[in-house]
Order: C-alpha cells, then sequence, then structure tokens
C-alpha cells in the first residue's frame, strides 16, 4: 500500500518524507566504515600496502565514468507500470548485497585484486540504487524550501545509519567485548546486508512516484554538453566536489590520527564518529532552518568556513588529548549538517533551470554526474589521504613505530589539506546565483510552458 504523498498545505507528508529517506539508511551504514575502516583494515588485518589500497580505491571507480551517465539516462528514458525509478532501485539490491559480503567479509587471504572486483561490483549497485533514488527526490516537489525539507529528512536517515555505524560496534565491544577492525568490518557488513533490502524494499513500497510530464529525448552526449553549459550547476557540481574531497580526507585518517598522534587504542574511534554523526543528525534541522532565511548556498558556505576553521585544531593535539578532541569533533560534525542537507536540495533548483531551457525533465542525467563526480571526490579524497601519508614514509603496519616526520604529515594531511579545500569550494560557491527568488521565476517559467504545450 502506498502512502498518501501530500498534505493539504501542498507538503510532502512526514510519512511520506520517512519512508523515501529511510534508503537512505543502508547507504550511510555502508559508507561510513568504508571511509573509516576499510583502509586500516586492507593494511593492518589484510597486510597490503598504504600505496596498494589508496590506488584501489581509486582506479575501481574509474568504471563509473561509463557506468553513471548510462544509468542516467536509461534511468531517465524507463517505463515501466511502476514507474521509472523504483525498477532500479530493487535490481541495485542484490548487487550492493554481493559486494558488501566480499568487501566486508573477505575470505583468509584474499588479496588487492579481491578488493578491486568486489568493490566494482558494490559500485555498480550503489550506482543502479542511488541515481534514480536522487533523481526521485528532485520529482517529489517544485518548491525552493520543501526541496530542503526532502533532503533534510534523507540526510536524517543517513545520519541514523552513521549513527548505528558506530554504536553497533560500540555495543559490541563494551557489551560482548567483541573489538578490534576486522570484527567491526565484519558485523557492520552482515548489518549492512540485512539493512538494504528492508529499508529499500520499503521506500519502493510506501512511497508514489511522480509520473514525468513529458519524456527525456535529447540523445545522451548532446545532453550532457547541456548540463556543462548550466553556469549554477557547474558551480554548485565544483564546490562540492572540492568539499566532498575535503571530508573524504578526513575519514581515514580519524583511526591513524588516534592511534599514532593521541595515543589512543582505534577501538576509541566509534566514540569520536558517534559524537559526529550525533551532532550532523541535530544540526540538519539548524541548517535547513537557516537556508531558509539567507538561501541555501550562503547557510553552505557558513557550514564549510566552520569545517575548514575547525580542521586546523588537529595540528595541535597530542598523546593525551583524546577526551579533548570531542568538543572540536561535535562542532564539526554540527557543521556537517550544512552538507548532509543543503547541496543535494540545490541540485533540484538547477535541474529546473535545465528544464526551462530544454522543456524535458533529466533529473536522473544531472544525478549521474552528480554521483560521477560524487564517488570519484570520495575516491579521490581517500587516495589523497592514504598517498599522503606514504609520501611522508607513514607506517601503517599494526604496532608500528613511526618517524616525527611521518607523524607531521599525518598532522598536515588532517589538518591542512582539508581546511584549503573548503576555503576553495567557499570561493567558488559564493557566486552561485540561484535564490529564492530566483527559483520562483523559474518554476513559473516552466508552468508557463506546459500550459502552452497542446493536451
Amino acid at each position: 500500500m502506498q502512502i498518501r504523498e501530500s498534505s493539504d498545505a501542498g507538503r510532502l507528508t512526514k510519512s511520506a518524507l520517512f519512508y523515501y529517506g529511510l534508503s537512505d539508511l543502508p547507504v550511510m551504514l555502508t559508507i561510513i566504515p568504508m571511509a573509516i575502516w576499510l583502509s586500516r583494515f586492507y593494511t593492518g588485518d589484510m597486510g597490503l600496502s598504504l600505496t596498494a589500497v589508496a590506488n584501489i580505491l581509486l582506479f575501481a571507480r574509474l568504471f563509473d565514468v561509463i557506468t553513471d551517465p548510462i544509468m542516467g539516462y536509461v534511468s531517465d528514458h524507463t517505463r515501466t507500470r511502476w514507474g521509472r525509478r523504483k525498477p532500479w532501485m530493487v535490481c541495485a539490491v542484490p548487487f550492493m548485497m554481493l559486494g558488501i559480503y566480499n568487501v566486508f567479509l573477505p575470505p583468509e587471504g584474499a588479496g588487492i585484486w579481491h578488493l578491486f572486483w568486489w568493490l566494482m561490483v558494490l559500485w555498480i549497485g550503489w550506482t543502479m540504487l542511488l541515481i534514480p533514488y536522487y533523481a526521485w527526490a528532485a520529482e517529489l516537489s517544485e518548491d525552493y524550501d520543501e526541496r530542503t525539507r526532502i533532503t533534510g529528512w534523507r540526510a536524517v536517515m543517513g545520519s541514523l545509519g552513521g549513527i548505528a555505524a558506530q554504536v553497533i560496534p560500540f555495543v559490541a565491544l563494551v557489551g560482548f567485548g567483541f573489538g578490534g577492525t576486522a570484527n567491526v568490518m565484519h558485523l557492520l557488513g552482515i548489518a549492512a546486508m540485512i539493512m538494504i533490502p528492508v529499508c529499500i524494499g520499503l521506500t519502493v513500497w510506501r512511497v508514489r512516484e511522480t509520473p514525468s510530464e513529458r519524456h527525456a529525448s535529447v540523445p545522451i552526449f548532446a545532453g550532457l554538453k547541456l548540463m556543462w553549459g548550466n553556469r549554477p550547476f557547474r558551480l554548485l557540481l565544483v564546490g562540492f566536489v572540492l568539499s566532498s574531497i575535503a571530508l573524504a580526507v578526513i575519514m581515514p585518517l580519524y583511526i591513524f590520527y588516534v592511534e599514532f598522534i593521541v595515543k589512543e587504542s582505534p577501538a576509541k574511534v566509534p566514540y569520536l564518529v558517534i559524537i559526529s554523526s550525533v551532532a550532523g543528525f541535530l544540526g540538519i534541522p539548524f541548517w535547513v532552518w537557516l537556508s531558509g532565511h539567507i538561501d541555501k548556498h550562503r547557510a553552505w558556505i557558513a557550514g564549510m568556513l566552520t569545517l575548514s576553521t575547525f580542521s586546523l585544531v588537529y595540528l595541535f593535539l597530542g598523546e593525551g588529548d583524546f577526551w579533548f578532541m570531542m568538543p572540536f569533533i561535535f562542532l564539526m560534525g554540527l557543521a556537517t549538517g550544512a552538507f548532509q542537507a543543503l547541496p543535494n536540495s540545490m541540485k533540484a533548483d538547477v535541474i529546473d533551470l535545465d528544464t526551462s531551457v530544454t522543456g524535458e525533465n533529466r533529473a536522473a542525467l544531472f544525478f549521474s554526474a552528480w554521483s560521477l563526480v560524487m564517488k570519484m571526490a570520495s575516491s579521490v579524497g581517500s587516495w589523497l589521504a592514504l598517498q599522503s601519508l606514504a609520501w611522508f614514509g607513514f607506517d601503517a603496519a599494526n604496532g608500528a613505530e613511526n618517524t616525527e616526520e611521518a607523524l607531521f604529515g599525518l598532522r598536515l594531511t588532517i589538518g591542512i589539506l582539508p581546511a584549503s579545500l573548503f576555503v576553495l569550494a567557499v570561493i567558488v560557491v559564493w557566486r552561485y546565483p540561484i535564490t529564492r527568488e530566483k527559483q520562483r521565476q523559474v518554476r513559473e517559467q516552466i508552468r508557463q510552458q506546459r500550459a502552452a504545450q497542446p493536451t
């Protein structure tokens, strides 16, 4: 049974928002451990080198250059009785479950090629899920602020997945004495495989897909050229890439920083990430509220400046400062709420601008480009983080002793590099032109175009 989509006021019901956002929970339940634990697991427990893991995380993404635009084009042109987004989300489930099983629970002696091939399977599943899923959000509402509410709910559900990714190993360690990087990966892999079919199934079952008013007919390469000519989309994309790389640099270095700089057990890393995830969850309503008063891109800029400022704290902490990190981690977590809620809402606004020019809804093609750069940015960030440690001669083996130069390289990589990238992103996003009033003008133009079309 599908729920009623809208309230009498034209806003989506809370039930619709909840069930739509639910699919992001297992995605974040998977992404968080991959960002934080995977590199340590494969370098420490599986015995692979930093450079090998960094290169695999980057090169496994190259296939997305082909699959993401194709998925966007295919999803926009899919016609079934169930809609054009839902079938692909369902098809994604077995790919994701197979990929997660083999990446999170690899057999003994699994090497670099095992990681490479199963990461590719997982990325294909993610492509089949996220491009139709995110494109669907842009079609649920035409309103500037309601779109932020939609992505805000999705971000909240994703934050709950991120919190679960830390609470599960924390409870296993404290309650049952079950810890260690390998055990964390195994537990979270099993949890993700359970949640993926449940959450995606509920989204597909309970939320109605809005029919497209007009089918996309622009050929794929011509469509990509038109999309790049959309200046607001260009600015949004570049800003998002820079900020995504910055976040992706920080995430895999948490565990190295705690173990080698603060001199605490890696088992304490979940404390930090729980604090960060809860803060991000709590911060989302604030950033949604703020965007309603100063526009989305200005609120996002405020979040990035906050992240840039507090990233510098990593330069000054040392042995015994684990608990002193907590307030700074909390403040940075609050700032990530802006990152989770606002850019995705802004994407829907730039798609409107394209629709006003072409007369077509090509949401999935836009989201395929977005998905591609998002995944590439994540891989580039992880590659930069791990490769930078390798350049400074950092030894990631369990129990290794590192030189002062290697430890200084770790401080620079987690402190200066992300802060610089956030500042560059702010400079780019500052020029973003779509305000609330501009978006309303674009929507009015689209309505006039539709009214003029023959029925």
